[in-house]
Order: C-alpha cells, then sequence, then structure tokens
C-alpha cells in the first residue's frame, strides 16, 4: 500500500489543498478542471511495480519521454470539492507503460482519469522530452480571467500580459513569462492539446478562451499561485473599471525596474 509512504502522501496531501483552493475559489464548478503530477520520483521500486487494477488502458500516441512514470490524476467526473476531502477516492495513481503506448492504474482504487488525461500526457511529454522538469498540469477556470478572453483585444498575448503584469508588481515577478493565448477550442481535443504545446514553448501560464486556464511547474502550489496572482491583477483591473475609470498600470519603466531587481 502506498499510504506507508510518506512523501508521496504528502504530495498528495498538497494536490487536495489546491483542489480545496480551486473550489473555494469558484473556480472549479461541478466537476470543472482537472490535475496531473508526476510523482515517479517519490515511489519505491516496490511501489513501482505494483500490479495493474484491470486492463491497460491505450494512449493516443506513445508517450516516449514518459515510459515508466507514474503519475496522480484526478478522476473523470470528479468533483475538486471531493478530491479535497478525499483524493484516492476521486483520483488514481497511474503508471505509463515502458514502451509508452498504454498506462494502467495501480493505486488506490480503480477510478478513470480525466477526460482531460491525453492532453496532459501529451503537455508532460513535451516539457519532459524539452528537458524541462515540470512535474504539474494544473487546469482550473477562474471567473475573471476567463472574461478577460471574452475581449477580442486581450487575446493577444503581448497585450493581455502587458495589462496583467501592469496591476500588481508580484504578477510581473511571479509570472515572469507571460501569457500564452489558444484560440476556442472543443474541450478534451488533440486540436487543444496540440495548440497548448505550442504555447508551452514560451510560457507556463496559457488561457483558453472562453473555457480556463493552465498552468506547468515544478510544484503544485506554485502552479496555483500562478495563476492566483494573475486572478488578483484581473480583480485590480474590473475593480477600477467598476468604479468608472481606466485603471493607469505600471509604467514601462517600473516594470523594467522589477526584471533587474529581481534578475527576471
Amino acid at each position: 500500500m502506498i499510504g506507508d509512504n510518506k512523501e508521496l502522501m504528502a504530495e498528495i496531501g498538497r494536490i487536495a489543498e489546491v483542489a480545496g483552493y480551486l473550489w473555494t475559489k469558484g473556480w472549479a464548478e461541478r466537476n470543472g478542471g482537472n490535475i496531473s503530477v508526476n510523482v515517479t520520483d517519490l515511489m519505491t521500486e516496490q511501489e513501482k511495480a505494483l500490479p495493474a487494477l484491470g486492463a491497460p488502458y491505450p494512449l493516443l500516441a506513445p508517450m516516449t519521454a514518459l515510459c515508466g512514470h507514474i503519475f496522480y490524476v484526478t478522476g473523470t467526473g470528479k468533483r475538486m470539492r471531493y478530491v479535497a476531502q478525499d483524493p484516492f477516492a476521486h483520483g488514481s495513481v497511474i503508471r505509463i507503460a515502458v514502451d509508452g503506448t498504454s498506462f494502467d492504474i495501480i493505486a488506490e482504487q480503480p477510478i478513470p482519469s480525466t477526460s482531460e488525461l491525453p492532453s496532459h500526457l501529451m503537455m508532460h511529454n513535451y516539457l519532459r522530452s524539452c528537458g524541462r522538469d515540470n512535474k504539474v498540469v494544473l487546469h482550473t477556470h477562474p471567473t475573471d480571467l476567463i472574461g478577460f478572453t471574452h475581449c477580442q483585444p486581450f487575446l493577444d498575448s503581448e497585450k493581455i500580459t502587458r495589462v496583467l503584469w501592469s496591476m500588481i508588481p508580484e504578477c510581473r515577478i511571479i509570472v515572469p513569462k507571460g501569457i500564452g493565448i489558444v484560440p476556442y477550442e472543443i474541450p478534451g481535443t488533440l486540436d487543444l492539446a496540440l495548440a497548448t504545446i505550442k504555447q508551452l514553448e514560451k510560457h507556463d501560464v496559457v488561457f483558453w478562451e472562453k473555457h480556463g486556464i493552465l498552468a506547468v511547474g515544478e510544484d503544485i502550489i506554485e502552479c496555483f499561485d500562478a495563476i492566483d496572482t494573475l486572478s488578483k491583477s484581473a480583480q485590480i483591473f474590473f475593480a477600477a473599471r467598476m468604479a468608472g475609470y481606466e485603471p493607469e498600470g505600471m509604467t514601462d519603466q517600473q516594470l523594467d525596474d522589477l526584471v533587474l531587481a529581481f534578475g527576471l
């Protein structure tokens, strides 16, 4: 049983913590959003060899950079509010086959993985093949950030990045690569995954038009923090607009000074 692995259980606890944040912030209506985390480095050799709970699940394409890797993934149709309470009743630990063409569920229950899993694995596979040690893919639905994507002028990476960076200094510091934009695609499709991977070439956070936000990184708390900080910037922007004035934002010089001060 993997419950005896303290390091792994601590990471699962952090996933549950973030799932709770997503729900309480109103970013995870019904079964909205999903999480996948590479936990391979936290598993013992014995745990990596656990028997499969059922038949293997084929993948759309070989995940050649993920052969033998192990992930915690939230389940299909599962609510984040319940993932927060019991992550193993609403998610599972999966193992990618040694040839990368399928995966098995190995713990703790045979909970079918999120319908977005193929997209998540494609992103993990891309990032790892590039040498980026990003273990987390986090997708959620922040109301204020999605609101920006309903406004055509903001469907431009440079435009929306500049606006959100300029609302609060921390945003420039915490999201230094800015924001990628993916025009609307049907959720869960291969086209959405491929378009997102293209944006991940330059960014760690990607906005999906009229749908949601995706962040990748080495740590799930840091991924949440990036989205949370962007949401704070959006709230400042909209608060100023609702007060009847255009937010001034930080100047180019002020933003450049942050780059020098924090080595961005």
